[in-house]
């Protein structure tokens, strides 16, 4: 039997799923810190450095609990993912709502992250287990569950690796041969032209700029009312970086939900004809 044609559906997360930053939603709070002066003394221990921010700022989640006197264990990590807000319907049925829609059009959605995040907040939010796959930034603990070091750092150089990963099916990251390995696009689980990717800004360019140049479809979403954000993303469609732009609004029926669905449609209708010329 002909395998039935995956379409993949790839998110960077902060910004696109959740409003502002992870670290944003109960970390800093409880730390005390005003999140502005957190991202300030990463940004300017980064450029003193000549670091890379995301190293940064994993290391100073650390030393702010540390000064602070809060405990920060892998389940505090945890405690603070399940503490994560979203932005509208992303909660609210979204992702079973897509893998429904596709069914209907005889193919399979899948869903993945890509983010600079923590994988480990991101796993234990309510969306946690509506993922495929989760490419994020971790750590690596000891033996009591404290962060000692950095296992990965996500940052926007290095996402794109995750799309072909996506694309090739090679989602053990240790595993570095099936990757590299020459696969045929139409032999590949996940074809780039089947693939969709949500971002909301500059830090996913990168990404976006590579579906929709390998035959995807990218979009930027920005929060409901933001003109700033919105002219961000309006200039991403501009510059031919993005093909929709759109309020991060994933409720049934919102604008974005209607452009997935479509895009959903077309990448059905595109695979039966193909299966028909055989």
């Amino acid at each position: 039997m002909p395998r039935t044609p995956t379409i993949a559906l790839a998110y960077d997360f902060d910004g696109t799923l959740s409003p502002g930053s992870m670290q944003e939603h109960s970390f800093i709070p409880e730390i005390g810190e005003e999140k502005d002066a957190f991202w300030k003394r990463v940004n300017g221990e980064a450029a003193r450095l000549g670091a890379d921010n995301i190293l940064i700022y994993m290391h100073e989640m650390v030393k702010a609990a540390r000064r602070e006197g809060k405990r920060f264990r892998l389940d505090d990590i945890r405690r603070h993912g399940a503490d994560i807000g979203f932005f509208p319907g992303v909660a609210d049925g979204w992702f079973e709502r897509l893998r429904a829609h596709g069914a209907g059009q005889g193919v399979k959605v899948q869903h993945f992250i890509i983010s600079s995040g923590l994988k480990e907040m991101i796993a234990a939010s309510a969306i946690g287990p509506e993922f495929e796959a989760i490419f994020a930034s971790e750590f690596k603990y000891d033996a009591n569950d404290v962060p000692e070091w950095a296992a990965s750092a996500v940052n926007y150089t290095n996402k794109t690796q995750f799309l072909f990963r996506i694309n090739k099916g090679a989602l053990d990251l240790s595993d570095h041969s099936e990757v590299n390995k020459y696969i045929p696009e139409d032999d590949r689980p996940v074809p780039f032209r089947n693939m969709i990717y949500i971002g909301d800004g500059d830090t996913d360019v990168p990404c976006m700029r590579t579906v929709k140049e390998q035959g995807g479809v990218s979009i930027a979403v920005h929060p409901a009312g933001d003109e700033t954000l919105a002219e961000k993303t309006a200039a991403l469609k501009t510059d031919r970086r993005v093909q929709f732009t759109a309020d991060a609004d994933y409720s049934d029926g919102s604008p974005l939900d209607a452009y997935v669905k479509a895009a959903i449609d077309k990448m059905a209708a595109v695979e039966r004809l193909r299966a028909l010329e055989g």
